[in-house]
């Protein structure tokens, strides 16, 4: 019966681990995204602090294109959108992690006290 526990366990810390990098993934994206969203809040009270016949332009690629401001500014508001709407789907997803780790911590405790018992 010990090999088949040890295997259990092996393959629960493998599941743990697997579950870690998950969450490191999350933490990474979440820091990009806080990054963007930071960059995009700075944009857009620079924009609130030109005249409305400002000239802006954007980057495409090497160039800089000119751009109407106010198309710079929706730009900027999608972006801000779509970072919030990211980061609380990360949120949830952290969350989600954190309770598949201390489930896989509890299974992992329970098979090493079931291993401890046998010996």
């Amino acid at each position: 019966m010990a090999p088949d526990l040890n295997k259990k366990l092996e393959d629960e810390v493998e599941k743990y681990r697997q579950t870690q990098n998950d969450m490191k993934k999350f933490v990474t994206q979440q820091q990009q995204l806080f990054v963007t969203k930071t960059e995009n809040e700075f944009v857009k009270q620079e924009f609130e602090n030109l005249d409305s016949d400002a000239t802006v332009y954007k980057l495409v690629g090497p160039v800089l294109v000119k751009q109407e401001l106010s198309e710079g500014k929706e730009t900027v508001e999608k972006r801000l959108v779509y970072c919030e709407g990211e980061l609380k789907r990360l949120a949830t997803l952290m969350k989600d992690t954190e309770k598949k780790l201390e489930i896989h911590r509890e299974v992992i405790a329970k098979i090493q006290q079931q291993i401890a018992s046998n010996k």
